[in-house]
């Protein structure tokens, strides 16, 4: 200890690692639970308890997304009037109870109830790690630390993926190894929910209830001393110019400025799923067959984009620290449009040939190192960041409702147009939506690294200001 009381700079580090791991465990969860019932569907529909028709098999796997839609719009919220960390905790219960009812579900309508709940949780943990994350990190960390969130998101992914791959092959005959799959996931909700007792409320979310001094006392074991009162003078600063937004609603739309980062939220959200990232997460296995592979070599090609996802989210994490935001969004979206456009292609030119289904697959796991490279870190790192303090929470809330939205829209679009227009021509729509997914970052997308999140909000406010003295000299004029 120093003599002002606070932690040494190597504790201090070792803290935040500590932080970072913990809050990141629900974003393992997020992506088991979205990924396990890749692999548990198939036996659920087999089980005679659950008694599943076509219409019940896309009810239990929608029922998570459409929970998940309305859990980071009410996460938001929650997490801005509880504490971050306190929503942290009460989603790892849920996620515990969530993942208990469906692995113990008698029937499908159950089954379906349980799943709706454990998107709620997800939903939740979509919205509320990442904001815990970008209020504790410094700002030079900052993009390491929440992009860390991803790389359990995809690492949860892929654990799903060999376990379904693990117990299928080895409890395959078993009408309940689809229950084994899911109870799996209540271990990380432990971990998590008991490692939450130990780590620290964002100082960010204590300074806007007042509290300022345990807010510093935070600071001081996460930040060197003068570092830790600077920032804190710095959210003081920035919780003076906010006043005329004392609670957060919608009717703060009205002002201008909060309207733009709103829209740049939304864009953002939209922008990520409109590759087609999850009909390759949730349908990978169906893509690889329909393009000419076998049930188990599809299978197997699926934890290759699982093992891929991982690697890229690596190489985004490094590349954050040397590479803007703007630019690295802008690449990913070329990358992932032009393999959507070659897999268009080649499914044309290849049609019947036994090379198909290599090339098909090279080219998906092609699109998800760019995607997971570049596009998903960058995503939520940035919808954690343009937010100002005291909108953060309804902020991501409303902007990631909208991502849920789409990924749900997309994922129950995409089989029907796989088999209504076949694999080429769904492709080549997606290449549309990322033309224009373009587009959009290029036009609108402000650069966020090196500022600090008061500082962002401080350039947002200038725009309007910027734009008032146009439209006054035009009048003027």
């Amino acid at each position: 200890m120093t003599k002002q009381g606070t932690v040494k700079p190597r504790n201090q580090k070792s803290f935040l690692k500590t932080i970072t791991l913990v809050s990141t465990f629900g974003g393992l969860l997020f992506g088991y639970d979205t990924g396990v019932i890749n692999g548990a569907l198939p036996y659920m529909s087999k089980s005679d308890q659950l008694n599943l028709t076509p219409a019940t098999e896309g009810l239990v796997a929608s029922s998570l997304l459409f929970g998940a839609a309305l859990g980071a719009m009410f996460g938001g919220r929650l997490s801005d009037k509880n504490g971050r960390r306190k929503n942290i905790l009460t989603l790892a219960v849920l996620f515990f109870i969530a993942t208990l009812g469906c692995t113990l579900s008698p029937n499908a309508s159950i089954m379906i109830v349980f799943r709706f709940l454990l998107g709620l949780a997800v939903g939740g943990a979509s919205v509320t790690v990442p904001t815990y994350l970008a209020e504790m990190a410094p700002m030079e960390r900052r993009g390491r630390m929440v992009t860390q969130n991803e790389l359990m998101i995809v690492t949860g992914q892929l654990l799903a993926f060999t376990f379904n791959a693990i117990l299928g092959t080895t409890l395959g005959e078993s009408g309940n190894v689809w229950r084994f799959m899911l109870v799996i996931a209540t271990l990380p909700a432990v971990v998590l929910w008991f490692g939450m007792l130990i780590v620290p409320e964002s100082p960010r979310w204590l300074s806007s209830k007042g509290k300022f001094g345990e807010a510093l006392r935070v600071l001081q074991q996460i930040r060197e001393e003068k570092q830790a009162q600077s920032e804190l003078k710095e959210i003081k600063t920035t919780l003076s110019q906010e006043k005329e937004v004392k609670q957060a609603t919608f009717k703060d739309l009205n002002t201008p400025w909060i309207r733009r980062i709103v829209f740049l939220g939304v864009g953002i959200a939209v922008v990520q799923q409109i590759t087609g990232v999850n009909s390759i997460m949730y349908y990978g296995t169906e893509i690889l067959k329909d393009s000419g592979f076998g049930t188990e070599a599809a299978l197997i090609g699926n934890i290759a984009n699982g093992a891929i996802s991982v690697l890229a989210t690596f190489v985004g994490i490094w590349l954050l620290g040397k590479v803007g935001r703007r630019p690295m969004l802008l690449t990913g979206q070329i990358g992932t449009t032009a393999a959507l456009l070659l897999i268009g292609i080649f499914s044309i030119v290849l049609k019947g040939s036994p090379a198909l289904p290599y090339v098909v697959l090279s080219l998906t796991v092609t699109f998800l190192a760019f995607q997971q490279g570049a596009i998903s870190p960058v995503t939520w790192l940035m919808l954690s960041e343009i937010f100002p303090l005291r909108l953060r929470g309804i902020g991501m809330g409303a902007t990631v409702f909208c991502l849920w939205i789409t990924n749900f829209l997309i994922g129950l679009l995409f089989p029907v147009l796989l088999a209504g227009i076949g694999l080429s021509t769904t492709f080549f729509v997606f290449v549309v939506l990322g033309i224009g997914a373009i587009a959009f970052v290029k036009k609108y997308l402000p650069e966020t690294k090196g500022r600090s999140l008061e500082e962002l909000e401080h350039h947002f406010r200038s725009l309007d200001q910027k734009g008032m003295k146009d439209v006054s000299t035009k009048i003027a004029q």
